[in-house]
Parts: C-alpha cells; structure tokens; sequence
C-alpha cells in the first residue's frame, strides 16, 4: 500500500571524516552542495575529526546545504546550545540526530529531549529546573534560541521504544539499518559503499519493506494517541551499496522508488565517500527521484509548536508563501521577534514577508482575523507599537534592500526594513546622505512615514522632505505608487501620517550631499536647568543651518549637579568651521568634558544591532514647540527637578524643515524649533506634570509619543489637516485595518 505523507523529497550524503586528510570530508561536503544534494551528514569515527567539529567547518564553507550532526548521549543542555550556536551561525541549517547508542542511552533519550527543547526555549524568561532520573537540571539559563525549529531525529533501529519516542517527542525517525531493495538487484556492483554509523542497540543489521510498513504502523499508531498528525514526522533512510547502487542508475531508482512512494520516507542520505558515485547519483538518478516524488502536499505543524498557538488566529489558513517564514509562539526564533527595543510584548504571530506580493497576502490575511495588526520596520519606536498581545505583527524586516536608482539626480530605493545605518553606509560612496534621526539602529519605514528629525534637519528637512515616491500595499492588499502626480492625494498622506493607510513596501528618496562632518559631545552642568535650556535653544536659532545639535538630561542625583550632554553635528569637514560652529554651543552651561571629531557622516550612525527584548512598555510624552520661551524652559525644569523623567531629550528643528509650507505634506509642524520627549516610570506621575505644559506646545511629533488619549491626534494633525485626513481615511482604509498606530478614524469622533 501506497504511503504519502505529504513531505518533500530530500536528498543527503553521509561521509566518513576518518583518514590522513581530514581536509578531503569537507571538500567533499562542498562538492555535495554543489552537486545539489540537501543534506550533509558525517559517520561517528572515533578515530577521525569529531563530528561538531567538523559540522562547523563545513557551516563555514558551504551556504545552502543542511547540517545534520548525529550525536550520542552526553550532556543534553550542552548538546542543545552547541546546537543552537551553529544553527545560528550557519543560518538555521542545522538538524539534530540523536543516536542512543544502548538501551539505557534510549531510556534516558526521553528526558534529554526534554532538557534540549526547554534550553531553547529562550521566550520563557524563567531559568530551566529539570529533575529527571537521569537528567537534572537546576536552573540553567536558557538560550541561545537557534535560528529555525532545529528538528530532532530519533536516529535508531526498528525497536517499538524508538519508534515511540520518535513518534511522541521527536520530529521524525532515521532508520541506522541500511535499508534492502524490493527489487533483487544485478550482479554488477558498484564501488563500495563507506561504512554506515556503529548501529544503536536496537537497530537490526538491515530492514525489509515488512520492517519499514510495520515501523510506520507503529509511528503513527503512537503519534496518534500523543495527539500529533502522523504527517508531522519524516521518516529518514540510510542506502549504501548493500541493496542499492548496484547496476545502472536507471536500477539505483527503480530500487529507491518503492521507498518514496510506497514507504513514505522523505529523506535518504547516500552513504559513500567515493565521488564518481555521488556525481553519478545526483546527476543520473536524482533528477528521476524527484520528479516521481510528485508535489509535497502541505504538512501539519509541528505539535510542540501549535500547542503554543493563541485562540482567534486561523494559523491553518495562512498562506504558504507566508507560512515558511512566519514565527509562531512556539517557534525557536520567537524570542528574537516577541518584544521591540522598547517594549515587551507577545504576538500571537509574526509574518515576515520577503516581497510587496507576500505583503499583500499578509495584509489580506490579517484583516480576517479578530485580533490586532501591528507593522514593524525595525522595531525600534519609542512608540512601542510594533508588538501587541496575541495579536498579528507584519515585521518587514526581509524588505530591507538600499538600491541607487539615479546617480545624476541622487535618486535612491530603500525598502522599509533597512535600517538608516545601512543607507548612511550604503551612500557614502557616492558621497550622498540623508537626514534621518540620529540613531543608526532605526528601521526606514517607521521613521520615513512620520517625519524624521535627523541631523540635517535644519539644512536638508525632515526625512520625508527627501521623499520622492513610494509604493505602497493598501488594506485590501492592493499595491500602488503614490508620488506628486499619480496618487498624490495618498503620497501627500504618507508624510506624516502614512502608517494610517497602509504599508510602504519601498520609498524613492532624493539623497542630499554628505561626506564629513563635525562630532562633537559635551557634557555639561544643567544645575541651572531653565537658563541652560533657554541658552542653548537662542544659540540653535541662530546658527548656521549646517550646525544641528540635541540635548539629554537625565534624573538628578542628591548632592551632585545635573548633567546634561549635548551632542552636535556640524556639516563640514574644515577643523575652523567646525569650531566656530560649536563654540556657542558649548557655552550654554559650564562644561565639565568635550570630544569633537571629525567623521565620516557613515561612522556615527553606524551602531551594532543588538537585540531586541524589551520586558516593559514605555511610558513618553512629546511634543513640538517654536521656541525654547522662559516658561517653557521653567516648566521643563520643574519636570526634570521632580524626577518625573528619567531622560528628557530635546532635539533641535527648523531651518529647512520650517520652509515647507504646514499643508504642503501629512506632517503640520512646521514651525516648530524644537521636538521634547520626557521618559517616565509612572504615567500618571508624567502626565500629571505635562498635561499643564501643554500650551506651550504647537504640535506633536507622533513617533515619540505614548499617549493614545484623542487629544494627541490633534496636537498632531490641527484642522484642515485633520479634515483631510479623515476624508482620505475614509477612501483608502473605510473598516480602519492599520489603527494600531497614532489613528485617524475614518469618520469624524
């Protein structure tokens, strides 16, 4: 009888390490790749190169090819990180087979499975306790998460407690036992084959087509009864030259056919180390094997991963071009897109599309589920919005390509996932640049959307001011382009207000000039917090527009001086200018230390990626002012001196950004000088104190701002722009699919 379970088909090798030339395995591993072989895998010679050894450098060179490392029982927490490290260094290519190598091995088999995948699971923030009969652990910290699900492999003979456990715990079964062949071979032989791994306790010496039908049978009997779909778990094979490669290749599939399509095995990994075999083998007989396979059908997930799924979300109905790539709370990589730079969260999915089409069908999706949609570029806003709990997260992080379109008109195409380190990078080249904050770890799309208050603010505009032409998914997935004359309605909408009508899959900037620039940082004494603060705004409104610089205070500390540090670029490379530029700055307030360089502009926003896992929700208030006025000043300094903000932060704006018209895009501040945000512990302690600073503001910046009360919405977007807005919401996104953000409804409050 016929069995299909749905998986596709893969083809691997097994190689032996042993020999004078340790050298020649891993050549040819990379000559496997090269032939198109899925798998690599190396024999257990205790005389050779130790296989994880020899597994990392293959991962090295090779950049495709499956890693499966076979292991026998030692220490499993130990097993699970040298695993999760190289899955993460080879970029989710590992595969874990774990062998007992007697029937004790198999008992404890059970628990180590259990110690690995709870070392891996570095969402669950607890350290791991396990105190089994042969395993304990006494909370062990958890981590590193690999990069993918590393499947395990029960990798043992036909005894019903291997089946079992590989049906209940594992994700599938390797059969050690070098199969035989249902056809009775020529006599011709081939050459012979390389030694399979020393058999388990329970493996026969070879396994008939009765052995396979009766493993199967019990494989599915048992994943039956653990609640699992049969079809979740491959079942893997051994052949060598003992039943197989003998005679022509036309023989070799004729012999392996029955195994696919009449055994359900998914996998088969050639045992050889001669390389005329595996040429042969993969040029003469794969083909043929992979196209009776037949198309693999769609596979169930995997238990320990739907057990983690949240109620509402209709995970069996997403995609499959989405399905690969997405992140499950059940999914190794979930720790790494759980939580953002600031805040902690726990979506009940994560899709990662990698194209504008698979956007679509991602917006599509998740404006059929009743739960929340949250879109993420690079997860760093202080708005903290690109996470939820139990919601869906589009996290385009996979959109992150920097393209130069045009060099005679600085034209640029940078998708939203890219982070503005990368462009300042990806420019510099060219000696371009683009305003666009002042941290190279923000993703392009949140930033590029809103506003965009950058170092060159004040000679080159906002960020959205370099914005040419956007294309754009719709909520009801549609894909368009909005610049000055097509869509301009909708382009003039995305700067300033974009995340409100739908996703950027790719903005068309205009990169202004770039180069070197001045560096500088001061630290100060702020003791005189209002003085300090008016002096520095009076000396940014009348400096050169090349010169744009922000300020930090932090909570004051009893018996000592408040400190401030400013941090200031200069657009020049000349030492003079540079100096003559700062040294108004500098005398804002008595300064206790200074370091000024000149830099490439590329330099100070390159910064490390670290990651993000945030366990707390920010708490911001912002806002937009003109100037820097003696009771604003005074009001900021009650703010600081009651230790209601444990970081103010004022940015300076204007110049350029002032010279566009406040209809002329989304974004209505425009007369604005200056951008506050003040970070709290409490909310109620920080809006108690700026809600009465409130009339000292003339707008909103929205990316720095917490508050979801409706009065932010029209500090940010004052009638008629509100108008408009709404008119505009109404059209583009009537049921309100992107609100989870700084919403305008669609209809008035």
């Amino acid at each position: 009888m016929s069995v299909d379970y749905g998986h596709p088909l893969r083809l691997g090798v097994l190689l032996t390490p042993g020999g004078d030339r340790p050298e020649a395995v891993v050549e040819r591993a990379r000559l496997s790749e090269e032939l198109g072989y899925d798998v690599v895998s190396f024999v257990d010679e205790r005389a050779g190169v130790e296989p994880w050894t020899l597994l990392s450098w293959v991962a090295a060179r090779t950049s495709r090819i499956r890693l499966m490392g076979v292991a026998s029982m030692g220490n499993p927490a130990v097993l699970a990180r040298a695993a999760a490290g190289l899955d993460l260094l080879s970029d989710g290519r590992v595969e874990l087979a774990l062998s007992p190598g007697t029937p004790e091995e198999l008992e404890s088999l059970d628990e180590a499975i259990d110690v690995i995948r709870g070392i891996w699971a570095a969402n669950l923030r607890a350290p791991l306790h396990f105190d089994g009969r042969h395993h304990r652990v006494l909370g062990a910290e958890r981590g590193p998460a690999p990069a993918h699900n590393i499947p395990l492999w029960i990798a043992a003979g036909t005894h019903p407690d291997a089946l079992r456990l590989a049906a209940t715990k594992a994700d599938g079964w390797l059969l050690t036992a070098p199969a035989t062949a249902t056809a009775t071979p020529p006599a011709t032989p081939t050459p012979p084959a390389t030694p399979t791994p020393a058999a388990t306790a329970t493996a026969p010496a070879t396994a008939t087509a009765a052995d396979l039908a009766t493993a199967n049978a019990r494989i599915d009997e048992a994943a039956a009864t653990a609640g699992r779909d049969p079809r979740e778990l491959r079942r893997l094979a051994l052949i060598t030259g003992d039943g197989f490669l003998t005679g022509q290749p036309e023989q070799w599939v004729a012999d392996l056919l029955p195994l696919i399509t009449g055994d359900g095995l998914s996998t088969l990994l050639l045992a050889t180390d001669d390389e005329d075999t595996l040429r042969r083998f993969a040029t003469e007989a794969a083909p043929a094997l992979r196209a009776a396979g037949g198309e693999p059908g769609r596979t169930p997930g995997s238990l320990f991963v739907r057990r983690h799924r949240r109620e509402n979300i209709d995970y069996d109905a997403l995609p499959a071009a989405l399905a690969e790539s997405a992140v499950e709370p059940g999914d190794a990589a979930y720790a790494r897109v759980r939580s953002t730079y600031l805040r902690g969260g726990s979506p009940g999915l994560v899709l990662r599309p990698g194209t504008p089409a698979e956007v679509s069908q991602a917006v599509r999706f998740a404006r059929t589920q009743p739960v929340k949609l949250s879109i993420r570029s690079g997860g760093h806003g202080i708005s903290g919005r690109s996470t939820s709990n139990g919601g869906i997260v589009i996290d385009l992080s996979r959109l992150n390509a920097v393209e130069v379109l045009d060099k005679a008109t600085r034209r640029v195409r940078v998708e939203p996932g890219a982070r503005w380190g990368e462009v300042a990078a990806a420019l510099a080249p060219h000696g371009w640049a683009l305003t666009s904050g002042d941290y190279g770890g923000v993703g392009v799309g949140g930033l590029a959307t809103a506003g965009g208050i950058g170092w060159f603010v004040r000679e080159h505009g906002l960020t959205i001011d370099r914005l040419r032409a956007v294309d754009v998914v719709l909520a009801d997935g549609s894909q368009v382009r909005a610049d000055e004359a097509e869509n301009a309605d909708l382009f003039w909408a995305v700067r300033g207000a974009g995340a409100n009508f739908g996703i950027v899959t790719a903005f068309e900037f205009e990169a202004h000039e770039g180069g070197d620039v001045g560096f500088a940082q001061f630290v100060v004494d702020a003791t005189d917090t209002a003085g300090f603060l008016q002096r520095w705004g009076a000396a940014m409104e009348a400096a050169p527009r090349d010169l744009t610089s922000s300020l930090i205070i932090g909570r004051p500390r009893p018996g000592q001086p408040l400190i401030a540090q400013i941090m200031a670029v200069v657009h020049s490379g000349d030492a003079e200018t540079i100096i003559n530029r700062l040294q108004p700055i500098a005398a804002t307030a008595p300064l206790l230390d200074h370091s000024i360089q000149v830099l490439p502009y590329e330099s100070i926003m390159d910064v490390p990626h670290g990651p993000h896992d945030a366990q707390g929700e920010p708490v911001t208030r912002a806002g937009l002012a003109d100037h820097l006025t003696p009771e604003l000043a005074a009001a900021a300094a009650r703010l600081v001196a009651g230790g209601r903000t444990y970081f103010f932060q004022v940015r300076a704006a204007g110049g350029a950004a002032s010279d566009v018209p406040p209809d002329a895009t989304a974004y209505a501040g425009r007369s604005a000088g200056f951008s506050l945000v003040a970070f709290g512990a409490s909310r109620r302690a920080l809006d108690e104190l700026w809600d009465g600073m409130l009339h000292h503001f003339s707008g909103q910046y929205i990316n720095f701002e917490t508050d979801l009360r409706p009065e932010r919405v029209q500090e940010a977007y004052p009638e008629p722009t509100l108008r408009r807005l709404r008119a505009l919401k109404r059209r583009y996104d009537p049921d309100n699919v992107f609100r989870d953000n700084f919403n305008i409804t669609p209809s008035d409050p």
